[in-house]
């Protein structure tokens, strides 16, 4: 089972249980905490309404019997029955359930439906984040850059040089016969690409993140922002660059297709590395090299 269905089972056991929570509590007439009463407290206070009941009950019905014995004692007396009609009825004690809630009950039964409201929603929107299709590809990412015959013939097409915009990056040929040397210095997520001849490097200068293009004549890459000179695999040959150019692994599949891994960004080499002994090759483009 991945993270995902683990993460989406969870959210879906926390919304259930807080509907139980909501359903169970919002069926108690109170909430127990601070500030409710116990069963046996409820329990005597319901005893003692009966009991005041039942007196009230009592002395209303004696209330009753004197009067009566007073209007037959009138009448036997000779004189008029008193008309008693007050209107009053007997007290009845309300019906707690009759009186709604109280205020306790409505703020507490309100926490309940906010927390649970928050819970299904929260667990609605992650359910649908994982549903919904997110975009893949693109730098940071694995980025396909064609076939590996099609990216060789667009180097010699390109006078040494081919650019591949949606890696940012600069695929050049690498010599065979440095690979004995590169292998002392590269990092060992190079080393595959390299064995196929080929080398990624990052277009952005170590200096200060310019667009480094490539200059045809000297068959080098140099930076058009403070001078920064690289030879045709990246390494460092002049300017104020405090390294050679980074570089992304390469991947080959077995249909030939080549990959680039732009989410993993292999620092430039040292100062003074030169694995592949090229030299300028033509007029510089930019400035002049200092080596």
């Amino acid at each position: 089972m991945n993270a995902t269905a683990v993460i989406i089972i969870a959210i879906a056991a926390a919304v259930v249980l807080g509907a139980l929570a909501f359903i169970t509590l919002a069926r108690r007439t109170d909430v127990r905490g601070a500030g409710a009463l116990s069963a046996e407290t409820t329990k005597r206070d319901r005893v003692a309404r009966a009991a005041a009941t039942s007196a009230a009950e009592s002395n209303t019905s004696r209330a009753a019997d004197v009067e009566a014995a007073g209007v037959a004692a009138r009448v036997e007396g000779g004189l008029a029955p008193v008309q008693h009609d007050s209107g009053l009825t007997a007290w009845v004690p309300p019906d707690p359930d009759a009186l709604g809630v109280s205020r306790r009950q409505f703020f507490n039964r309100a926490t309940i439906s906010l927390m649970a409201a928050g819970l299904g929603t929260f667990g609605a929107a992650s359910f649908v984040a994982f549903l919904w299709p997110t975009k893949v590809g693109g730098f940071g990412s694995k980025v396909s850059v064609g076939r590996f015959d099609d990216i060789v013939a667009g180097i010699r097409a390109g006078n040494g040089f081919f650019y591949a915009p949606e890696a940012r990056a600069w695929i050049t040929e690498y010599p065979v016969d440095a690979i004995p040397k590169a292998e002392g210095l590269y990092a060992s997520s190079l080393i595959p690409g390299l064995e196929q001849g080929l080398i990624a490097s990052y277009q952005k200068c170590p200096h200060l993140g310019c667009r480094v293009p490539q200059c045809l004549s000297s068959q080098w890459f140099e930076c058009g922002c403070h001078g920064s000179q690289y030879n045709r695999v990246g390494e460092k040959k002049g300017g104020p660059a405090p390294r050679g150019m980074d570089h992304f692994p390469l991947e080959f599949s077995v249909a030939g297709d080549v990959t680039v891994n732009t989410g993993i960004i292999v620092r430039g080499q040292p100062i003074g590395t030169n694995t592949t002994g090229q030299e300028a090759e033509g007029p510089h483009c930019v400035g002049i090299s200092e080596h």
